[in-house]
């Protein structure tokens, strides 16, 4: 399920895309908060642009709502139903994951929104890259 060519595992793994050979961001620790949007340019390997237009990862912050919501799903169930928690510490465990993940929320968010508008290409290797 998780094997390369699929866009799970490049939205699980933080890769190219289109490749999925190289990481998308400078730094591979999203708990760096001061680097946790800094991408590279472009593949090294394909050539692939990733800001494929101005403002294009605004739209990563409609998809970090569901993933949020996700998330703090999983804290609920997780503290109300298998620790046994009263309603203000599941909701203190919500909170507390969601700033916790917040990091991972963001680049996972970006993953996934790029993963909707580009296909991985097993001959990236025949694509003339421009300099």
């Amino acid at each position: 399920m998780m094997k390369k060519g699929r866009k799970l595992y490049s939205i699980a793994t933080g890769t190219c895309p289109k490749c999925q050979n190289e990481k998308m961001y400078v730094n591979p620790n999203p708990y760096n908060l001061a680097a946790v949007f800094e991408m590279h340019e472009h593949c090294g390997q394909c050539g692939f642009k990733y800001k494929i237009e101005p403002s294009f990862f605004f739209g990563a912050m409609y998809v970090s709502y569901g993933v949020g919501i996700a998330f703090g799903v999983a804290a609920f169930i997780i503290s109300h139903f298998v620790f046994q928690a009263n309603l203000k510490i599941s909701f203190g465990a919500i909170i507390g994951s969601l700033i916790v993940f917040m990091p991972i929320i963001m680049r996972l968010s970006r993953n996934i929104w790029i993963n909707f508008f580009v296909d991985y290409d097993k001959n990236y290797h025949n694509i003339k890259v421009k300099s």
